[in-house]
Formats: structure tokens, C-alpha cells, sequence
């Protein structure tokens, strides 16, 4: 497995709708992390995928989840779903090669965020995985019902060939060096506040 490169990385953002957000493991450290990677993916001009599933339903995106999401600049896709994994609707591909072109599956590199980490995030994970994408996964943005849920589904992914990551590693990993034009902004944004409870 590779360093992130900003590149060759999407960050796609899984289902942080409503009742499910009620329900998840340190949502509020979950929402923070995710609006964090989002601006870094600002910064360093990475493409965002935003998946909601079965709105009606459920409910949508988190509000500040999609305020964050809206402001950004970057190409960006939104897919509104059933499946419960991403990959199992054939917009999504769609939707990676729009916002990231002339990429081979083989050589995007997919930084995950968002719930439910025992469902729809893993089920898209592995299915990301079986086609031969790399996948890097933010724990501090996935989250389940609880937290035994969210940590075995953690190591599931792990043992299927994931690497569980965080915003800051992913930062850096897009850097690559302190003399990177958007270092000094990165450094700033992740003093920003208190991130973990």
C-alpha cells in the first residue's frame, strides 16, 4: 500500500444522514473530523463524493456535513442511493471517473468517511477493494451504533486489505513536505479546536 497522493485520491463521504447520525458513536467527533478532511481535500484540490442513502427515509446529510460539502470548489459528485454499498449502484462508478478522470480503478486511491461503519461503509470498503482500488479509511469519521459495531467493522476492513487512517496522516500524506505551498494553511486548520472527546 502506498502514500496518499492528492492526485490520485477521492474522498467519498458515506450516508451522515439524520436518524443515522442520532444513533452513531461520537457523532459530534465524527461530523467534526469529516468537515476537517473535507476542507483538506479543499486545499489540496482533491474531488468529494457525497452518498446519501434512501433520504426519505432516513433523513439527509448531517447540515454541517452538507454546508461543508457545498462550499467546496473541488469537481464533486453526490449520489442518492439503495444499495446499502455505494458499489452497488452503477452511478457511483460513474460518478469516481466524472470527478477524477483518467483514472484506472487500480490507480485511485479512495479516502473514506461516514456511517454506518458495520454496513454501508464496509460493504462499499470491500467492494472498493475487490476492484482493486485503495482504500484508506479516516476512523475518526466512520462510526456506527455503538462501539463495539464500529471497531470490529474497523478491523474487518483492515483484515480485507484497508488502511485505517485519520485527516491528519491524510494531510501529511498530501504534503509530502513542510515545503508545500498549502503547508502553513494545513498546519493551521488542524490546530483548529478541539477535535477528539
Amino acid at each position: 500500500m502506498e502514500l496518499l497522493d492528492a492526485s490520485r485520491s477521492i474522498v467519498v463521504v458515506i450516508d451522515m444522514q439524520g436518524k443515522l447520525m442520532e444513533m452513531a458513536y461520537r457523532s459530534s467527533m465524527v461530523v467534526r473530523a469529516t468537515i476537517r478532511l473535507l476542507r483538506l481535500a479543499e486545499l489540496f484540490r482533491v474531488p468529494v463524493v457525497l452518498t446519501e442513502q434512501y433520504p426519505k427515509g432516513i433523513g439527509v446529510t448531517d447540515p454541517r456535513v452538507r454546508a461543508a460539502f457545498d462550499q467546496l470548489t473541488v469537481p464533486k459528485g453526490y449520489l442518492e442511493k439503495t444499495s446499502f454499498g455505494c458499489c452497488g449502484d452503477p452511478r457511483f462508478e460513474t460518478l469516481l471517473a466524472e470527478v477524477r478522470p483518467g483514472l484506472a480503478p487500480t490507480q485511485r486511491q479512495i479516502v473514506v468517511a461516514g456511517i454506518e461503519a458495520q454496513v454501508c461503509v464496509m460493504q462499499t470498503v470491500i467492494e472498493l477493494l475487490r476492484t482493486n482500488h485503495q482504500v484508506h479509511v479516516c476512523w475518526e469519521c466512520v462510526s456506527g451504533r455503538g462501539e463495539e459495531y464500529r471497531r470490529h467493522a474497523l478491523e474487518r476492513m483492515a483484515r480485507a486489505g484497508a488502511v485505517i487512517t485519520n485527516h491528519e496522516s491524510v494531510a501529511f500524506e498530501w504534503a509530502r513536505d513542510s515545503k508545500h505551498p498549502a503547508f502553513r494553511e494545513m498546519s493551521a486548520l488542524l490546530k483548529e479546536g478541539q477535535l477528539l472527546e
